[in-house]
């Protein structure tokens, strides 16, 4: 078996509550927001859509085959009805789901997702699984896609630092989850070092690096030192930013074809599409111009797959693109 990408990392079903009525309140120093229920009450939602076999790896994993590529996903979940529905979902999207193992007495990861207006708070729970993945069964594949993954796999991702290493020609995208950034760049060292693209959001580069600094540019040359060759941090509605080969670069977002409905799965939609242009053998610069289009459609629906674009409908946003949609140089 040939993949173009192997995607690793947790999948879960995503539970979305869209809420009625909460406050929002927001520090305006640091852009901090929280979310404020009545407590003790019995609080009205409007309506709730459970959705099955997602997760940033999941979400790559469909993302890519959508966009006309072979991929697949090596992953856990429970036998129970939640992680059987999960797999079937994937497969249903062409996603090879052959690397997925199913355990008994475990469940799958479910996740509550408060939806209010356009934004969303996830509560989030991870079970540990064995991972008990044999990697020498790993298929030949152009890129490995890792991304969130629970607090029980420092040893899981020295096997994957370890099977990168004896397959020198496949390349690393890493998409850090929670774990994957608080467990801290040194215990992850040998993945920063074998990363081919690297991408976060402006906030999770500041915590991987532990610093305060806000020049973009810095937080691009931080990143690298660590060993990524190409560094990509997105600025949600602000744009997104690239290095590569020692020049750093700008692009806007796509402008919105109307105000976003739901947001889950914009940075997810951004970096797997960057991937797939890769693997069509486009430049990093083309392939940054791919990106902001799959999250322009996916946050016009609920949850990170539906609104995931095919290739020809990525091309055809391209050509009609206006004429200030294009990198520039900072």
């Amino acid at each position: 078996m040939r993949l173009d990408v192997l995607c690793i990392g947790d999948t879960v079903v995503d539970a979305f509550i869209r809420l009625q009525n909460a406050e929002i309140h927001c520090d305006i120093n640091d852009e901090k927001c929280t979310i404020s229920l009545p407590f003790g009450a019995k609080v009205p939602y409007e309506n709730a859509t459970v959705l099955y076999g997602v997760g940033n790896s999941a979400n790559a994993a469909v993302s890519i085959a959508r966009l006309g590529l072979k991929s697949a996903l090596l992953a856990d979940m429970g036998n129970d009805e939640y992680g059987i529905k999960s797999k079937k979902s994937l497969e249903n999207e062409s996603v090879n789901t052959s690397l997925i193992s199913l355990h008994d007495n475990i469940p799958t990861n479910y996740h509550y997702v408060l939806w209010y207006k356009d934004e969303r708070t996830i509560l989030v729970k991870h079970y540990p699984y064995p991972r008990e993945f044999d990697f020498d069964n790993i298929p030949d594949c152009e890129f490995l896609y890792l991304s969130s993954l629970g607090a029980d796999t420092i040893s899981y991702h020295s096997k994957i630092a370890g099977w990168l290493n004896k397959n020198p020609k496949t390349k690393l995208v890493f998409q850090p989850g929670t774990f994957q950034m608080q467990i801290g760049k040194k215990v992850l060292e040998e993945i920063y070092h074998r990363t081919h693209v690297f991408i976060c959001n402006i906030q999770e580069a500041q915590y991987i690096l532990e610093t305060a600094e806000t020049d973009i540019k810095k937080l691009l040359e931080k990143i690298h030192k660590l060993g990524p060759k190409i560094v990509l941090i997105t600025d949600g509605p602000k744009g997104a930013y690239m290095y590569n080969d020692g020049k750093a670069y700008f692009l806007n977002i796509y402008p919105d074809i109307k105000p976003p409905f739901e947001r889950t799965g914009a940075g997810d939609a951004f970096a797997s599409t960057f991937t797939a242009a890769l693997c069509y053998d486009l430049s990093p610069l083309e392939a940054l111009t791919w990106g902001p289009i799959n999250s322009m459609n996916v946050v016009q629906h609920v949850g990170a797959q539906e609104g995931l674009l095919t290739k020809d409908k990525i091309m055809e946003y391209l050509k009609n693109a206006p004429l200030e949609y294009r990198p520039k140089e900072i």
